[in-house]
């Protein structure tokens, strides 16, 4: 072989080894992403479907906030709250980050299957396979809270993320947030505080955790992009989308006005 065809052998090595380097990256921004959208979207679209959906078969809508985002199991929202949870424990078993992280994510995707298939029991009624069921539940959530707490935590000081501030802190404030949330959930739990508020404190808490996980990971995710030049497009996107819904609304509004003339 010639010296000419080892180097073009060489460079083609070189590009192999990038593109599949890229591609890795974004994979591993793909997957935060999924996590991320998934904590931020799931807390609002349980309440959201509830509502539109008691709006729809006319009732007065009880069950749009139930005592907990568990107990979204037995309202219109079954099918989202489980789905969610299943995705988002999928995505957390696939990610790939090191060896460490690896696990931690898969033990935390376990868990958030668990909340998933293993039902809490409804608030009157249940027979004894639901409490049972529902005792796995409970060690699920609590294990799933705390995995994804450790998760942040441990991410703060990861290699590639410790020395960007940006990407760090998120994950610090995030991680700190959860755990605080838990012991205000303990707490009212134990108090009986909030028991018969629209929103319950152990609703609102498992809420803003869900979130701070979300967001970090959104964060996270951004964040990347911008470190592979995938922002950019990621902008695109997000702008043509907006810039449709600004079209429809112009729209709907030519033919509001329209109809008004007409009347």
């Amino acid at each position: 072989m010639s010296a000419t065809d080892g180097s073009a052998a060489e460079n083609l090595r070189r590009r192999v080894a990038a593109g599949k380097k890229d591609q890795d990256a974004r994979t591993v921004m793909r997957l935060r992403m999924g996590v991320g959208v998934i904590g931020v979207a799931l807390p609002l679209a349980l309440p959201a479907g509830n509502w539109i959906a008691a709006r729809l078969d006319g009732r007065t809508g009880e069950d749009v906030w139930p005592g907990s985002m568990s107990g979204s199991y037995y309202t219109s929202t079954r099918d989202i709250f489980v789905g969610g949870l299943c995705a988002l424990g999928i995505f957390l078993v696939v990610y790939r980050f090191n060896r460490f992280h690896d696990v931690l994510g898969t033990v935390a995707g376990l868990f958030a299957l668990g909340v998933a298939l293993f039902p809490t029991a409804p608030g009157s009624g249940s027979d004894a396979g639901q409490q049972t069921v529902s005792v796995f539940h409970q060690v699920f959530a609590i294990a799933l809270l705390t995995a994804m707490a450790a998760f942040c935590l441990f991410m703060y000081g990861a290699p590639g993320i410790k020395e960007r501030s940006y990407v760090r802190r998120p994950y610090l404030v995030a991680g700190v947030l959860i755990l605080v949330f838990m012991a205000l959930a303990a707490a009212a739990a134990v108090t009986k505080v909030g028991d018969h508020w629209l929103i319950t404190p152990l609703y609102l808490c498992e809420w803003l955790s869900v979130w701070s996980f979300g967001f970090a990971w959104t964060g996270a995710a951004l964040s990347l992009a911008a470190d592979i030049d995938r922002l950019p497009r990621t902008r695109a996107v997000v702008g043509a989308v907006l810039a449709w819904l600004r079209a429809l609304g112009g729209l709907l509004g030519r033919g509001r006005a329209r109809s008004r003339t007409a009347m």
